[in-house]
């Protein structure tokens, strides 16, 4: 037998009586972890590792939103940590008291620190460092350590970014649909099967130089 035992969905903590939500669209990976205060929204996706830490603010991800793995959501007390309606966080990403617009990107690797604002349908590229109260203009290409706006966006970018955040969003679906704990093979089989997307040719082009989208 191939299956194993399916798990029993991420580890969700509540502190000070204070419960996380997850709406049941949404899907949220087994080995995230959720504390406290974290409000998950329609149809986003949260990736293994991920971690949102809502012990002293708010967190929230608005409708389609997804956070890949091993990033780290958190806020100082009071606060709202906010990934708004089709926001994007690549892998290991940090967010921390920050606000993500609508449509917008946070590369991999990068910092967005407190008090940060990155713009509608702005992009934060891969390792980039956005300082604290930092206010992005909508529609920017941001990158640096620390982060500057290099210049604005063309609408080809602005379309393979959203293309990219309708993939994740196809994700949670598929996740929810059907991924399940297995146990593994132990040789590869004739004709191995390979997953299949549609125009997977348009996803990986225009890219805007150093993003790490996906």
């Amino acid at each position: 037998m191939n299956n194993a035992p399916q798990n029993n969905g991420p580890k969700v903590y509540s502190i000070d009586g204070v419960t996380p939500v997850i709406d049941p669209t949404a899907y949220v990976h087994p080995t995230a972890v959720l504390i406290g205060d974290v409000i998950i929204g329609p149809g986003c996706y949260v990736g293994p590792l991920a971690c949102l830490r809502g012990d002293f603010g708010r967190l929230i991800m608005e409708q389609g939103s997804n956070l890949q793995d091993t990033c780290v959501v958190h806020g100082f007390p009071g606060s709202d940590t906010v990934i708004e309606v089709d926001g994007h966080i690549g892998h290991g990403a940090v967010i921390h008291g920050a606000r993500i617009g609508r449509n917008a990107l946070v590369g991999m690797n990068s910092v967005i620190m407190d008090g940060a604002v990155i713009g509608e349908a702005s992009i934060v590229a891969a390792m980039s460092f956005v300082k604290t109260g930092m206010q992005v203009p909508p529609k920017s290409l941001v990158m640096g350590m620390p982060a500057r706006v290099v210049r604005t966006l063309s609408d080809a970018e602005i379309e393979w970014k959203y293309k990219g955040t309708l993939e994740y969003q196809q994700l949670a679906v598929r996740c929810r649909q059907n991924m399940h704990e297995v146990a593994p093979l132990t040789a590869v089989e004739p004709d191995r099967k390979r997953l299949r997307f549609e125009k997977i040719e348009e996803m990986v082009k225009p890219k805007s130089p150093g993003t790490g989208r996906t």
